[in-house]
């Protein structure tokens, strides 16, 4: 047996012995009947009024938004021709 060979089978009787020791027989797989259960329905405001929202600024409107993988935003302005970014 190889190196992976032993691997495996001591992965797949480290799952058995798990499987004894929570009582179940065979490992447990998804079928068509079963359905996640469902998620509850939000609950509908108690009054019709809306509620005053915070007016954002014109410059995070008009701003191109792109964020690069730190998690800075791109401050050019929207749709912007410039092929660089500037994020800060």
């Amino acid at each position: 047996m190889s190196k992976m060979d032993n691997l495996r089978a001591m992965r797949e009787a480290k799952y058995a012995a798990a499987q004894r020791a929570a009582g179940t027989a065979k490992p447990a797989t998804r079928s068509a009947a079963s359905k996640p259960p469902a998620a509850p329905k939000a609950k509908a405001p108690a009054s019709k009024k809306t509620a005053p929202s915070a007016t954002p600024s014109a410059t995070t409107d008009e701003l191109c938004g792109h964020r690069n993988m730190s998690g800075r935003t791109c401050t050019r302005e929207k749709g912007h021709a410039a092929k660089s970014h500037r994020y800060s």
